[in-house]
């Protein structure tokens, strides 16, 4: 707060408390009263509106710079009240009850967003989980019916089902922490997992899937883990070259202070213009809206359960030659002690 703008802002006190003095002043010139009078009288007057003024001042800085300084640390600027003390000047006062209202308005207002969001993402899993039924009903069928029904259908069929499971992963990633639950998982029993729920697409498309992978133990959560691993191979899968033997190998590199997953592919390769912008929501890039109607949203969700899981993730690629997506696992030695 500057004392300059301050005393702009109270330039009519000021006015008026001259010409207050003024008045006074004349009105001792008038009745003939001493000099030594009038100086006194007018020191003390100086002093006493100074003191005023510099007091009003201090009041108002003490306040709106602590003010200030909290809503420039706080990341959720509207808890800023919690941060401060009732001031002791009368507009203060005003401006703290009317914040108080402000907030307590805003309070109400969020807390039945987050019921109607909250009874929103609850129907949306229940609506999830009936329609899975249908499908793998449908899955069955085919299955039961292969030289009947048409790979088409069988395609679309799968393709429904990936994106439900999206949908349903995408919604409860808002709140991850309450569905998963980390322990060891067998990483190489995860990727065979992977494996057989793409078999047909790999036999289909010629595809050599290749594990290099020993019986590694990382901690994470074996349900989210799959869904991420599948959403990478599926990409590799709808990406794959024409002209070349198609490979999709996944390798566990052991380091020092973590687990490195490898998810290699010999496809069509990320322009190195995308690269940077892969994991971003609804980003297709050059290569979804030329190859397939990508929505965006699976590295999107690969990348936030990753962080919520607190692993690593970096995508490496040059175009027409390689993808090679790595999966980092940090190794915690207390966990093992403590068990």
């Amino acid at each position: 707060m500057k004392f300059s703008k301050y005393l702009t802002d109270k330039y009519i006190e000021i006015l008026l408390v001259i010409f207050g003095y003024i008045i006074v002043l004349m009105m001792l010139l008038a009745f003939k009263v001493s000099s030594e009078v009038i100086i006194g009288i007018t020191i003390v007057f100086v002093i006493i509106s100074f003191g005023v003024i510099i007091t009003g001042y201090f009041k108002r800085r003490r306040f709106y710079d602590y003010l200030i300084s909290n809503v420039d640390k706080l990341d959720k600027k509207y808890l800023v009240l919690e941060m401060l003390n009732k001031p002791s000047f009368y507009d203060g006062e005003i401006l703290y009850e009317v914040l108080y209202e402000i907030n307590k308005s805003m309070n109400e207002n969020v807390k039945k967003y987050e019921i109607s969001l909250t009874d929103f993402k609850e129907y949306i899993e229940l609506w999830i989980h009936e329609i899975k039924l249908p499908i793998a009903s449908l899955t069955l069928m085919n299955h039961n019916q292969k030289s009947k029904v048409d790979k088409r259908y069988v395609e679309q069929i799968r393709r429904i089902d990936d994106y439900v499971d999206q949908i349903l992963y995408f919604v409860r990633s808002e709140n991850a922490e309450k569905d998963y639950l980390i322990k060891e998982a067998n990483l190489k029993k995860i990727i065979n997992n992977v494996a057989m729920k793409n078999k047909d697409d790999l036999l289909e498309n010629n595809i050599s899937f290749i594990v290099e992978a020993k019986d590694e133990m990382v901690l994470t959560d074996s349900k989210w883990l799959e869904f991420i691993i599948n959403q990478i191979v599926s990409n590799s899968i709808k990406y794959k070259r024409d002209d070349v033997d198609s490979v999709i190998k996944l390798k566990v590199e052991e380091q020092s202070k973590q687990i490195d997953l490898h998810i290699y592919d010999n496809g069509i390769g990320i322009p190195k213009k995308d690269i940077k912008r892969v994991f971003e929501k609804t980003f297709t890039g050059e290569n979804g809206r030329s190859r397939s109607k990508s929505t965006g949203m699976g590295l999107y969700i690969v990348k936030r359960l990753c962080e919520k899981l607190g692993h690593k993730i970096a995508v490496k690629s040059v175009p027409n030659e390689y993808t090679d997506v790595v999966i980092s696992f940090s190794k915690n030695d207390f966990y093992k002690i403590k068990d």
